[in-house]
């Protein structure tokens, strides 16, 4: 028994790492153990060194937001409020609220007023406080986002600076010329591993972080950010891979952004950033990527070095990456035609849709005790009204 599962983890492990699945014909993996120059040739083995590494990540990104993100937010006016307080119990409205729904309809509210021999406005009121105790503060999303944004800036004029001087950057059939047998630099690994680093230190931090609506879909976009870097490092695809990168970077600290200039009540700023971040991520993601990007992985490498099994699968993956460029550009678009038409974006449908930060629809004009936090006017900033915030629906 032991030796037949013996036998078929070999037979797995040696599909897993066959040369005619990872390598051009007349290629084996012999032909990456010279020490070519620099940092020689990428081995699977590099990856390793990236686990410890994202735990340095995640570290340094802790004492970032204690140190650096949170003096920052309370110098630009934002409170540490710490937790709301608690609502008045009540089983009853407890066990719809967790059971049920966290926004009754008008009939389910008559009929819990008439359970309760409470008024329909008290109950509303109290779904809006329980809601609100699962309510991170903004402080601590003002750190998230200056952490992410600091680091995606960072390494995107990084990779900006490496990319200037390489020539595949400037014609992409560099991007195979003498393919596979291309060494790695010092400035190559660094990028790779940094970026592999920050994204595991993302997959580790998500189960801590703020939970979004889109835990599920993150999830699985960093699995997929993981595996496409990890894949175009081991069968060293790592040219091509830094113009991916790179181009990607290119507006995610946009977005950032925006969100610190919305949890600063900074409306307009906001605004102006969140339109330059669709316009940066609709020229890049439609139009730099596919005719760039996809242009040299499915064009000229064909032409250059010929298709093979996992050429299929990296060139797969990349028009999976577009089709998902086209569904978000979609999303991003129709939020910041809201915002050219009213002045104010209104909501981030793409990646921070919070489902701890859903406000209750005012479908009356009436104000009662609940209202003075959201009825008194005080979210209008820079002149103009702010109270719809993207970012926290």
């Amino acid at each position: 028994m032991a030796t037949a599962a013996a036998g078929a983890l070999g037979l797995l492990w040696g599909w897993l790492w066959s040369e005619r699945f990872w390598m051009p014909q007349n290629v084996s993996w012999a032909d990456f153990e010279g020490p070519g120059d620099g940092y020689g040739y990428p081995q699977a083995r590099h990856i390793l060194s990236v686990f410890p590494l994202a735990a340095g990540v995640f570290s340094v990104r802790l004492l970032f937001e204690r140190f650096i993100a949170k003096p920052c937010a309370l110098h630009v006016g934002i409170q540490d409020s710490g937790p709301y307080p608690s609502q008045q119990p009540n089983a009853i409205l407890e066990k719809v609220f967790i059971s049920i729904t966290k926004y009754p309809d008008e009939k389910r509210l008559e009929g819990l007023s008439k359970q309760l021999d409470w008024d329909v406005r008290k109950i509303q009121c109290w779904f809006r406080h329980r809601r609100n105790q699962d309510k991170p503060p903004t402080l601590t999303k003002f750190c998230e986002s200056m952490w992410r944004f600091t680091f995606y800036l960072c390494i995107f004029c990084y990779g900006i600076r490496f990319l200037w001087s390489s020539p595949w950057f400037w014609d992409t059939r560099q991007c195979w010329h003498s393919y596979p047998r291309q060494p790695l630099t010092s400035g190559l690994y660094y990028y790779y591993v940094m970026e592999l680093a920050f994204y595991w230190s993302l997959m580790f931090s998500q189960f801590t972080d703020i939970k979004r609506k889109d835990f599920l879909i993150m999830f699985v976009h960093h699995l997929a950010t993981i595996g496409l870097i990890t894949f175009s490092y081991i069968n060293n695809m790592v040219r091509v891979g830094t113009l991916v990168m790179c181009l990607h970077d290119a507006s995610d600290f946009l977005l950032e952004a925006a969100k610190l200039a919305n949890y600063a009540k900074y409306q307009r700023l906001c605004d102006t950033l969140f339109v330059i971040f669709s316009a940066v991520f609709m020229v890049t993601r439609l139009g730099i990527y596919p005719f760039w990007i996809l242009n040299t992985t499915l064009f000229e490498s064909w032409e250059m070095i010929g298709p093979y099994p996992s050429w299929w699968l990296f060139n797969g993956l990349l028009l999976i990456l577009q089709v998902l460029h086209v569904i978000w550009s979609y999303l991003i678009a129709r939020i910041a035609f809201k915002a050219l038409i009213r002045g104010k974006v209104s909501k981030d449908d793409r990646s921070d849709v919070e489902s701890s930060s859903e406000e209750e629809d005012v479908t009356t004009n009436t104000k009662g005790p609940c209202d003075s936090s959201s009825s008194n006017g005080a979210n209008r900033v820079n002149g103009h009204m702010g109270g719809s915030y993207w970012a926290e629906e």
